[in-house]
């Protein structure tokens, strides 16, 4: 592992243990160079997962894209980094557990409403309206009538 500071190969574990989420390793390192310390995390590499998009193209899954949709969505919201650091760690769980290969967006979609829903209200209409693609006023008050009447 190549120190952050000065570039050096030098450097050793110091200390390792689950991280928060139970899924990854955090551990901490010493560079013999320069003696800064520094974290990194260690994950289970897994079989690449391949998204099926509206039109049928097909992606690479990008941890990147769902954190992104949801923290746009929760923006200026009391949501915390780590919350949303935690339900994209539960949307990725739920999706590997999935076990297939090749998983259509719109599955993906659903979850990440779905775990928006029991984070914050605003946030899930945000997201719900980018991700359904209200053409009207009628079909984003249909939308807000379903979560209003499911609570």
């Amino acid at each position: 592992m190549k120190c952050p500071y000065c570039g050096s190969d030098d450097t050793r574990v110091i200390d390792s243990r689950p991280a928060d989420d139970n899924y990854s390793i955090r551990r901490r390192r010493i560079c013999d160079q320069c003696n800064k310390r520094f974290t990194t995390y260690e994950k289970v590499e897994t079989i690449p997962l391949i998204i099926i998009k509206k039109d049928n193209n097909r992606e690479q899954y990008d941890r990147a894209k769902i954190e992104s949709g949801v923290l746009r969505a929760c923006h200026k919201r009391p949501v915390s980094a780590a919350q949303i650091t935690q339900l994209v760690d539960e949307i990725e769980n739920e999706i590997s557990q999935l076990e297939d290969k090749e998983i259509p967006s719109q599955v993906i979609g659903e979850i990440v409403m779905r775990k928006l829903k029991d984070l914050d209200a605003v946030a899930y209409v945000r997201f719900a309206s980018v991700y359904r693609e209200f053409k009207d006023v009628d079909s984003f008050m249909d939308e807000l009538k379903g979560f209003i009447g499911k609570k």
